[in-house]
């Protein structure tokens, strides 16, 4: 009887959070993917690099764009992530942020869910708002710059650009 595939909820919000993660992509080749993001434009590109690598076509979902001024957008992502983790049953949920991912971190984290924070590239000085929420629930919790890298969290390990 063949194993079973290593499942992953890779998401993250569109532009410099999704242009992240997807160069991530090689990090689970072998792997039963579903993608999440807030655009359903970046379905033909995931489409296009994974037929690129000779895979099988994964799963693509579109989840709602949230922020912390829109209230009734973050519930309504709440429950999406919810839905989601339970229908995906993940093995590990990765993310380069923003809010969906923030609570896909929190939420798989609560039910025993293994979980990746990779913080955004773009914040140089100081971590992502949703990194210093998100990160410190998240059973590996990285950064992309070193001098912000900490004993306990994040770590360094590298840049993906």
């Amino acid at each position: 009887m063949a194993a079973r595939k290593r499942r992953v909820l890779a998401i993250a919000s569109s532009g410099g959070h999704w242009i992240q993660l997807s160069r991530l992509m090689p990090a689970w080749d072998g792997c039963d993917v579903t993608y999440a993001t807030t655009d359903p434009g970046h379905h033909a590109k995931i489409r296009a690099a994974a037929a690129e690598r000779g895979q099988l076509e994964p799963r693509y979902v579109t989840v709602v764009e949230a922020n912390r001024w829109q209230k009734l957008r973050v519930v309504r992502s709440l429950f999406e992530m919810a839905f989601l983790i339970l229908r995906v049953r993940p093995d590990v949920i990765i993310t380069t942020g923003a809010a969906p991912g923030a609570i896909a971190v929190r939420l798989g984290g609560l039910m025993g869910r293994k979980t990746i924070w990779v913080d955004s590239i773009a914040n140089a000085e100081t971590l992502s708002m949703s990194g210093q929420k998100a990160g410190p629930h998240a059973t590996l919790w990285l950064t992309q710059w070193e001098h912000l890298a900490k004993t306990d969290g994040p770590q360094y390990r590298g840049s993906v650009l």
